[in-house]
């Protein structure tokens, strides 16, 4: 993956404003700014908060996909996505690590560098052992890279993606790009991440096969190759099953069914981006046939049709049939909703799909820029559900406020409309550095803002830019209300990045409160209680300390009010309103596919009501689809959930699996990580982290053959004598309750079985810290495990982090629910019913002051009695920057 596209716009002002590197200058000044004492040292590298003990992290600097996995003469070699000088998307290169057992892994030097005529986007690595491909010798065959180059506008290809090779005659340590690059161009800006593998012929002989993408179009197409350089086309598979995001990482092998070489089936890999099962980034799998030629898929699903019911609204005649529309006053294309229904994609739009008979609603009618709503007519509620189809952008419901009226109250600093021709330096303002009151205010930058002038930290100084910094305070003002409220937009810094980038409430010298913006250009209402400090003398300071993308801050109409401000709502959302009242809301998940939600609308039987749909908001996936309204008995299923993933959780992407592998094991790995909140996660000098190695293989089930996973045997082989055991079985009686210090841990391997009994709802909870803990549970109702992260510690720094995620699990023929549950400071991997289901989800406890690290494991059941059958507690040594205790038996 390579950056989510799907947000084009936003995505590209951040990119365009990343830096080299996150500068340390002038940490000293934010510690005084802080009231800070010295700094203290640095923790050793790999004992930092979040850093993982046993899951891959680079020393420093960003990580995506993994790339080039390949074993050879007893190393594995695992190269990744990389920026070398960042720690958020950019400069993108091929990392390096080696292991010889997939656990102690060593960062060895920058692979394959991006240059000024391409970065260096995802492939595979393989060896070529017969050089066929000519660029070593029969001594000495090379390792060959066939990476994606993507194209920037020095080069002749400019806005390309093509495959092109590297080569290594060191055994992986060197690479050289091959002279003859690209060797496979289809002129396509979204043709990438090559995978290629030796296919040996039924009939004796055999060719490279490479699987890629063309991303937009949800394909994989597949070329075959005698030598790595000149490559004809086999065959196309797609678009099938997911296809709400881009197709990405593909991945073709075969695999026996439950090991018998008879019964040999192949699986296609394909990432998606958005549009996974838990939102987001995922990966799903086909299982079907490849006859070295084209691959037949057995899994993909047909279009569903219509839940039963009576429909409520379906858009196919033309016509919104009595619904009122308010589109923006003045938008020349009568925009977002038109006139009438659309009949599918919009001018400018990518494919609309999963939307049913001749219409639906499309708000991106002008593109996302007009807002919107469209009301139905009122109706009597006579059924259990509603249920109805949804896409479009994930913007949910905030408020009601759909506006930017100020609240009421004292307006100060006259929001900062200075006569024109003078500055805050005129009005008694000061400064340092870039934000000497000279440079302010602003008449540029931001959205949203009111009036012609704002504070904006990005244009100031010498030149604009995110790598300004200083500070701007403000006069002395009087606390004469109980809340304190402005328009914020701009960038956020948390607190282990080493910069500081906020507004600061100043109380006789000290910082009393403190807010920062969200990563967007829009502004938003925000504010303090400030009651406590009524009749005080305060000052207002902005601190920009931040280089690097969303390094600036942008401020407008700071206001003392009576009560708190209420944010806008930026929603894309179908709501139902009943008495004047939302009480249901959903939003699209990022995806121009439609898919199935539904309502439980029991509570609201003979009441009257409405559905409305809002589109507010102007930017990125700012507009909403809705088709189908039907009064249903049942809930409908989503589509997504009918497909095959490799994982249920929201932190397993791009993954792939390793080439010349011993014993031809198929072992995966995966970026632990999402897109939708990858570049905020709160860690830092390095950001993401790879899952654990898995070796998946393909076992029969009721649906056919389908892929179970295990953590390879080298990561158990981390365990040490078991800490805590229960053997014998005991109920679990409704409330939670703590296990004994000797369970608790934040390394370890749980496994537990037990049987939900009476209970709705039963598990297990980990990284505790008796008031916040990651619940992994299982819903008998549903019959689904989960993973709700919603109260794990630290999740405000993105508002799509909170999540619960869900994976249909059967109990087994005793009634009973087995999970192998990896533990590893910031994530859980959670393998259930023998590997058949995983959610892997990171999580990022907070440490209360004064208490010990976040490591309480307790079992809970809600709403009746569990039996706990029994549970294991397994601490696992830290592998990440320890030496390997032995090398690898298996050479290949």
């Amino acid at each position: 993956m390579k950056g989510d596209t799907s947000t084009m716009q936003q995505r590209k002002i951040g990119r365009l404003q990343l830096c080299t590197a996150l500068t340390v200058a002038g940490l000293s000044l934010a510690a005084v700014l802080a009231g800070a004492g010295t700094a203290t040292a640095a923790d050793a590298t790999g004992d930092e908060q979040f850093r993982p003990a046993y899951h891959f992290t680079p020393q420093q600097n960003w990580m995506n996909d993994p790339n080039g996995m390949v074993f050879y003469k007893g190393v594995y070699h695992l190269y990744f996505q990389h920026n070398p000088s960042g720690n958020q998307w950019g400069n993108m290169s091929w990392g390096h690590a080696t292991s010889t057992d997939l656990v102690h892994w060593k960062e060895q030097p920058l692979a394959i560098a991006t240059d000024d005529q391409q970065d260096i986007f995802s492939g595979s690595v393989v060896v070529d052992k017969n050089n066929t491909s000519g660029l070593g010798t029969a001594q000495n065959p090379p390792l060959v890279a066939v990476f994606t180059s993507a194209y920037k506008d020095a080069s002749p290809h400019k806005g390309l993606q093509a495959q092109s090779l590297a080569y290594s005659l060191d055994e992986g340590k060197t690479w050289t790009k091959y002279s003859g690059n690209p060797v496979l161009n289809r002129n396509s800006a979204n043709f990438r991440d090559p995978k290629v593998f030796w296919y040996d012929a039924p009939g004796g002989g055999g060719y490279w096969v490479m699987a890629a993408v063309e991303a937009t179009e949800h394909k994989v197409v597949l070329y075959k190759s005698g030598n790595l350089k000149d490559w004809t086309q086999l065959s196309e598979f797609g678009p099938a099953n997911a296809t709400g995001g881009l197709w990405e990482c593909p991945d073709l092998f075969p695999l026996a069914v439950d090991g018998d070489p008879a019964n040999i089936k192949w699986v296609m890999v394909v990432n998606i981006n958005p549009g996974g099962v838990a939102g987001g980034s995922a990966g799903q799998y086909f299982v079907g046939n490849f006859d070295g030629t084209t691959f037949t898929s057995e899994t993909t699903k047909a279009s569903d049709a219509l839940p039963a019911g009576t429909p409520l609204a379906g858009f196919n005649d033309g016509t919104y049939n009595g619904w009122t529309v308010n589109n923006e006053p003045g938008n020349p294309k009568d925009g977002p909703f038109g006139a009438a229904p659309a009949a599918g994609t919009l001018a400018g739009q990518n494919g609309v799909s999963g939307f049913a008979g001749a219409g639906l609603i499309n708000s991106f009618n002008d593109g996302d820029w007009p807002v919107g709503s469209m009301t139905s007519p009122q109706f009597t509620v006579d059924s259990d559900y509603l249920n109805f189809l949804v896409g479009g952008g994930q913007h949910p419901r905030v408020s009601d406020k759909l506006d930017n009226t100020p609240p009421p109250g004292d307006l100060l600093f006259n929001g900062f409309e200075v006569p024109d021709g003078s500055t805050l330096a005129d009005a008694g303002w000061t400064g340092t550095g870039d934000l000497a009151p000279a440079f302010q205010p602003s008449t540029s930058g931001g959205d949203f803002y009111i009036g012609a002038k704002r504070i904006n930290t990005f244009d100031t100084g010498g030149a604009p830019g995110d790598d300004r910094q200083g500070t701007l305070t403000s006069p002395s003002f009087t606390v004469t209300r109980n809340f304190m409220s402005m328009l914020v937009g701009g960038g956020h810094r948390t607190a282990g990045s080493g910069q500081t980038l906020e507004a600061q409430l100043l109380v006789n010298g000290n910082v009393v409160r403190s807010l920062a913006g969200d990563d967007a250009g829009a502004l938003n209402w925000k504010g303090w209680d400030v009651s406590e400090f009524a009749g005080q003398q305060a000052q207002l300071r902005i601190v920009d300390q931040a280089t690097g993308g969303w390094g600036h801050l942008t401020l407008d109409h700071v206001m003392l009010t009576d009560h708190a401000a209420v944010p806008r709502s930026d929603e894309t959302t179908v709501n139902l309103v009943v008495d004047g009242k939302v009480v249901r809301t959903a939003t699209g998940a990022n995806s121009e596919v439609l898919d199935w939600a539904s309502w439980n609308v029991s509570e609201f039987r003979g009441r009257q009501a409405s559905i409305r749909v809002v589109d507010n908001n102007r930017f990125g996936w700012g507009h909403i689809l809705a088709d189908e309204f039907i009064a249903s008995p049942r809930p409908a299923t989503p589509r997504v959930q009918t497909y095959d993933w490799l994982d249920y959780g929201r932190d397993y992407y791009a993954s792939v699996s390793f080439n010349n592998m011993p014993q031809n094991k198929r072992v995966m790995l995966g970026w632990m990580n999402n897109w939708d909140y990858a570049n905020n996660i709160p860690t830092t000098p390095w950001r993401s982290a790879m899952s654990l190695p898995r070796e998946v293989a393909l076992t029969q089930t009721a649906s056919g053959p389908r892929l179970t996973q295990k953590a390879v045997q080298q990561v158990d082989g981390l365990g040490t004598k078991e800490s805590y055991a229960e053997k014998r079985a005991r109920n679990i009686p409704a409330g939670t309750h703590a296990l004994p210090a000797a369970a608790s841990g934040d390394v370890q391997r749980i496994d537990v079985t037990f049987s939900p009994g009476s209970a709705s709802k039963a598990g297990i909870t980990v990284l505790g810290n008796g008031s916040k803990s990651t619940v992994i549970g299982y819903d008998k109702a549903t019959g689904e495990l989960y993973v709700d992260r919603s109260n794990s510690g630290m999740t405000d720094f993105h508002p799509l982090f909170v999540s619960v995620d869900s994976a249909p699990v059967a109990v087994d023929a005793s009634g009973n629910v087995t999970l192998r549950i990896y533990v590893d400071r910031s994530s859980v991997e959670v393998f259930a019913q023998n590997g058949l289901r995983t959610i892997t989800d990171q999580v990022f406890p907070e440490q209360v002051p004064s208490q010990q690290v976040p490591n309480q494991v307790a079992l809970f059941a809600e709403g009746g009695t569990a039996r706990l059958k029994s549970l294991t507690v397994t601490p696992l040594s830290q592998s990440m920057f320890q030496a390997a205790q032995a090398p690898a038996k298996n050479r290949k």
